[in-house]
């Protein structure tokens, strides 16, 4: 892993030096924003394979940034958020970013969040599972197109809410905590806390389920965890 290219949106000039020392060590190739407006413009026309975003980004903040790229990119994202701000992880997740990391931090900790979140988003752009289709209920879940419908009706998933799903649907009837469900379906590196297995159940929700707020299919079990309905 080497060469990728890695957009630092931060307005604090020494976190960016530093930031960017560490990865430009690692091989990576970095470019800088010192603001919410010059991080979307760059992340637009650079195609970063990475951007770490900071939450509080001047004339544009870094939820809306999160908010903008994911509606038009799959690009993963890794935001920075300060102590006391764990509303606005959840929300940042909930938007679409791939993991979080508390000011301060050590820039070992963040090279680490970023191999990890890359090896991550370049396991999905890889050649499709091996597997047969699974059917539970009105869901048809093809692993080798890495394709789900419901009803015949095409589902549009980010890459971890599928791997969500089909681990789930190839357990079905089993249920899993949160913390077996960090360990199988994100991997040893990950370094999120469980509540990040709850907004993902939530966005999967919104969309396999005719019903969010009644759930047929993604199922919890209180006190425990979750299940597929089989």
């Amino acid at each position: 892993m080497s060469g990728e290219r890695v957009l630092v949106a931060d307005d604090e000039p020494i976190v960016t030096e530093v930031v960017q020392r560490y990865l430009v060590r690692e091989g990576f190739q970095v470019d800088v924003a010192a603001d919410g407006v010059a991080g979307l413009k760059r992340a637009r026309e650079g195609t970063p394979d990475l951007v770490v975003l900071d939450l509080m980004l001047p004339k544009l903040d870094g939820l809306e940034v999160c908010r903008q790229l994911r509606g038009e990119s799959t690009v993963p994202i890794i935001m920075l958020t300060a102590k006391g701000e764990d509303g606005d992880k959840i929300l940042g997740l909930g938007l679409g970013a791939d993991d979080y990391l508390t000011k301060p931090f050590s820039p070992g900790e963040l090279i680490a969040r970023v191999k990890a979140v890359l090896r991550r988003s370049q396991a999905a752009a890889a050649p499709p599972l091996a597997g047969d289709v699974v059917r539970c209920g009105s869901l048809r879940i093809n692993p080798r197109a890495r394709a789900v419908e419901r009803d015949g009706e095409a589902l549009h998933l980010t890459a971890k809410e599928f791997d969500l799903l089909y681990f789930l649907a190839r357990n079905a009837g089993q249920v899993f905590t949160r913390e077996q469900l960090l360990d199988n379906v994100w991997d040893f590196e990950w370094y999120g806390d469980p509540s990040t297995v709850t907004v993902h159940i939530r966005r999967l929700r919104e969309k396999i389920e005719p019903n969010p707020v009644r759930p047929r299919f993604v199922k919890t079990v209180w006190g425990v965890g979750y299940k597929l309905e089989a």
